[in-house]
């Protein structure tokens, strides 16, 4: 395998401990950014079994100067970036008309701010590799409602960051897409049946079946779904396509 490094951020949980590990079959290294290093360990573990190597780094991204860090860190180890997956970022879903100021800020600390600090703190080093870029939204971006405002509005934000990086990329030789992807059962998502079903007297199971019809959908997606394009977008056969969203969702967003 040819001596590359790819870092991804949320990496402990859900879509990005998926896309770590399906990572390390295409890169030789993986760098792996969460706050919880007990969870970030047992993926470190895991990529390790592929043959890749894993460097695990516990820091909150909702901290301006961690950036930073995890480009140093980076680069001191492996001396080289080949791509950056930004996962990192659960926002709250709370209407519009209850959440808080400081809600609303910590949202946008970590997954916004977080992945915009990160890519700009990582572009010289991107740019050099001529890497790659991935960010991830929802596809709450495209139908913010008020009972989620924030996690609609971040998204969007997030889009156009990808857009905008992406042209600036196009001068540099570094590839940039957004994705989007629909309900994706996550350790998250599950908790969040639980606890729904308890309060309404439903079985899992039911409320497992009843959310995604509710969506329109035949099922919830998987993280190692998503996982599968997060590493297409950052493999040779993708590198013509940049500026790109892309929705994986089991056919939620039903507009062209």
């Amino acid at each position: 395998m040819q001596k590359s490094v790819a870092i991804v951020t949320g990496a402990s949980q859900g879509i990005g401990h998926s896309t770590a590990i399906r990572l390390a079959r295409d890169f030789s290294s993986i760098v792996l950014v969460s706050r919880n290093r007990a969870k970030l360990e047992a993926t470190a573990e895991m990529v390790r079994t592929t043959g890749a190597d894993a460097l695990v780094l516990d820091l909150d991204l909702a901290q301006p100067d961690a950036a930073r860090v995890v480009v140093d860190q980076t680069l001191s180890t492996y001396g080289r970036i080949d791509a950056l997956l930004n996962i990192a970022g659960a926002v709250p879903q709370i209407d519009l008309f209850e959440m808080t100021d400081e809600q609303w800020e910590g949202g946008l600390a970590l997954k916004l701010h977080g992945a915009r600090r990160l890519t700009i703190a990582a572009w010289p080093a991107l740019k050099d590799a001529k890497g790659s870029v991935v960010l991830m939204s929802g596809n709450s971006a495209l139908f913010p409602k008020a009972p989620y405002a924030a996690v609609g509005t971040i998204n969007a934000a997030i889009v156009a960051l990808a857009k905008a990086f992406s042209d600036r990329g196009i001068t540099d030789g570094v590839q940039v897409n957004s994705v989007l992807p629909g309900p994706v059962m996550t350790g998250r998502r599950r908790s969040y049946l639980e606890h729904w079903a308890s309060i309404h007297n439903m079985s899992v199971e039911a409320a497992t079946t009843k959310f995604p019809q509710d969506a329109g959908i035949a099922r919830y997606g998987e993280p190692e779904e998503i996982a599968e394009l997060m590493a297409f977008l950052v493999s040779p056969g993708a590198r013509w396509m940049t500026g790109s969203t892309l929705r994986m969702d089991g056919g939620e967003v039903k507009s062209i």
